[in-house]
């Protein structure tokens, strides 16, 4: 396996800040561009476990790269460039304090709440007797509030978002309308090469006036995909989906007993697991783009990232 990349502090040409997410890394150049560094940590619950995941970041960078360029169309994104394999460069956005979630299927977090009784996510009505994997009339759009890092994203319907002011109305309706649209694309995308595009989170920021997509887009990290082969008859039978997320990661932690609530203890997490999630990444990357995999060059992963960008910012300047 190769090295994993888990913290940075690059110091560029030009730069005035720097924020650090759960995964991403993101340095402020002059209010001009963001350079995102997509680290190999990995989060479940909320938290970030202790070890990276080689070639984790790789992977994410490289599918988001792939889906920008494809809905490019739809809406303008952020992207400028991708000097390095984790790297993405683009505009500097203001960012809308909202997370556009769009539900194709009951699953995951809508379906812990559904079996709690909850008849409603997000404002949006649920009809009785619907099975956990079950698909949706039409896709939903339950938005959450963007946490600060450490609390958790919290659901809020759409009047609750334009009442508080987060965002003005004609942008909302807006950012409903790309969100579905983006949906749309990526589901036909995902049937392509035999996958169902389950559930997905957008982000969205403005430069200018304009409205542009940012962040990643149906990476397996922001996204759920279920493998179509035998979905249906899964479904009949009540049994669980092959899915093409990191609910694999959540599921473990969950037998290990943590599930990053008060009192919890993250279990100590083995090397052959780490090097599992790995695999499954790049086979999730391979699924989900048809594109074989290569591995980056790790053995001087914060040499080559700050070759590659500092290059690129002096082209610019």
């Amino acid at each position: 396996m190769g090295n994993a990349l888990t913290k940075t502090s690059f110091n560029f040409p030009g730069q005035k800040s720097h924020y650090k997410g759960k995964v991403r890394d993101v340095y402020n150049i002059n209010d001009d561009f963001l350079v995102m560094v997509v680290s190999d940590r990995i989060s479940a619950f909320d938290v970030v476990l202790p070890k990276g995941i080689p070639f984790k970041g790789q992977v994410l960078n490289q599918i988001a790269e792939k889906f920008l360029d494809a809905t490019s169309d739809i809406v303008p994104n952020w992207k400028i460039a991708t000097p390095d394999p984790n790297v993405t460069v683009g505009h500097f956005c203001e960012t809308f304090p909202v997370e556009m979630i769009v539900r194709g299927y009951l699953t995951g977090s809508s379906w812990r709440l559904y079996k709690n009784g909850g008849r409603d996510i997000c404002g949006v009505p649920l009809p009785e007797g619907l099975k956990e994997h079950q698909a949706f009339p039409e896709p939903l759009l339950t938005p959450t509030t963007k946490a600060e890092q450490g609390a958790h994203d919290e659901n809020i319907s759409r009047e609750e978002i334009i009442k508080q002011g987060l965002v003005s109305e004609e942008d909302y309706v807006e950012l409903e309308r790309i969100s579905l649209e983006l949906f749309k694309r990526g589901s036909e995308i995902a049937k392509e090469m035999g996958l169902i595009l389950v559930d997905t989170k957008y982000e969205f920021g403005k430069k200018d006036g304009q409205i542009y997509l940012i962040d990643e887009i149906h990476t397996p990290d922001s996204s759920r995909y279920f493998y179509a082969d035998g979905y249906q008859e899964r479904f009949d039978k009540g049994e669980n989906q092959k899915q093409l997320s990191k609910e694999f990661v959540r599921e473990w932690l969950m037998d290990n007993n943590f599930q990053g609530r008060d009192g919890d203890v993250l279990p100590e997490i083995p090397e052959s697991f780490v090097n599992e999630v790995s695999e499954r990444y790049i086979e999730l990357y391979e699924n989900i783009t048809g594109d074989k995999f290569v591995k980056s060059d790790t053995s001087k992963i914060e040499d080559r990232i700050e070759t590659a960008v500092t290059d690129f910012l002096k082209q610019k300047a």
